[in-house]
This record gives C-alpha cells, sequence and structure tokens, in this order.
C-alpha cells in the first residue's frame, strides 16, 4: 500500500530551525506505508517495520474503496503482529474489488489502517491488517473476546437475482402496489 504525501515545511516553525521552509509544498508519490508515522507525540522515532509485518497481504487489486467504520473508530483495537498483540488506533479500511483474488469470497481480504499507540518499538507505525489479525474493542458496547472466533468466513457468492424466483414476474415485482 502507498501513499500521496505532501510536505508541509512545518519544522520551519521553530525558532532553532534555520535552513528555512525547504521541502514546503513539495509531493512524493508512492509512499509506502512503511515510510509514514502516526501524527502523535512519540519519545523517539519507531523502528521502521518490515513489509510483510506492517502489511501482510499485497493490494488485492488496484480498485477499492476507502470507508471509515464508525461505530469501532473511537475504540483501541487489539493488532496481531507477529505472533503478538499490540493496541492500535483504527483509520479506515481499504476493500477491495475488480480481480478474480480480491471478488473471491475465500480470499477476499480488507486492509485496516491503524496506527501503533502502544508504549513499545513500533509506536506510532501505520499498518495494514486484514479481519484475522486485528479485534476491535467497545467496551460501552460489547465484551471483548478472547481466542480465536468460532466461526469460518462464508465461501460461496450470494445473488438474490440468481434465484429461479427471479423468473417469476409476480415474484420479482410483488410490491406495495401489487394488487
Amino acid at each position: 500500500m502507498s501513499f500521496q504525501v505532501v510536505f508541509t515545511g512545518c519544522e520551519n516553525e521553530y525558532d532553532d530551525w534555520d535552513e528555512g521552509n525547504i521541502h514546503g509544498g513539495a509531493m512524493w508519490a508512492r509512499m509506502p506505508i512503511q515510510g509514514l508515522i502516526a501524527d502523535i507525540p512519540v519519545e523517539e522515532w519507531a523502528v521502521p517495520m518490515e513489509d510483510h509485518l506492517c502489511q501482510p497481504w499485497d493490494c488485492e487489486s488496484r480498485d477499492h474503496s476507502v470507508i471509515v467504520m464508525d461505530r469501532v473508530s473511537s475504540s483501541p483495537w487489539l493488532c496481531k503482529i507477529d505472533g503478538k498483540f499490540y493496541t492500535g488506533k483504527y483509520m479506515f479500511t481499504v476493500d477491495y474489488t475488480n480481480n478474480a483474488i480480491a471478488d473471491c469470497p475465500a480470499q477476499h481480504k480488507q486492509s485496516h489502517v491503524l496506527y501503533i499507540t502502544e508504549d513499545c518499538e513500533w509506536k506510532g507505525n501505520l499498518v495494514a491488517l486484514p479481519n484475522n489479525r486485528v479485534r476491535a474493542t467497545s467496551p460501552a458496547l460489547w465484551v471483548t473476546g478472547e481466542g480465536a472466533p468460532d466461526f469460518t468466513p462464508s465461501q460461496h457468492l450470494h445473488s438474490a437475482e440468481g434465484h429461479e424466483s427471479y423468473l417469476d414476474p409476480s415474484i420479482t415485482f410483488n410490491n406495495l402496489y401489487e394488487d
């Protein structure tokens, strides 16, 4: 996953910065996710993460949607990275489409983009993790589970119009105005 970045030159606001605004307005295309850090106070720069840790799966398609799941955006998330759990802050989700892998129910993945909030070597790093490597918490709405969920994701394509009843107009067009 990569991003378009604009440099603001905000470092010029510090009294001891005498180089001037040398980067303000400069653009960088295709900045890799591991080249970014959250806009949060940190004691020192985070240790950069390896590709397979910050994003365990490549992007499944160039066609995607970006969504924000409001119900789970305010609470901490648990992020499983390299076999250990870290707390993170949810930012948004990337959902891929228009590709044989992205559209296959057995292979489809989303990338939940978060940053690590836990005091650790990776604090501030951005990650893009699939559903099976995150757990949303919302103590006001539910008790956060432990261990792996006891369900298997659907492996089937679902379609209302694929059912044979769609051939019967009295069923297909059975609406409020039907006698």
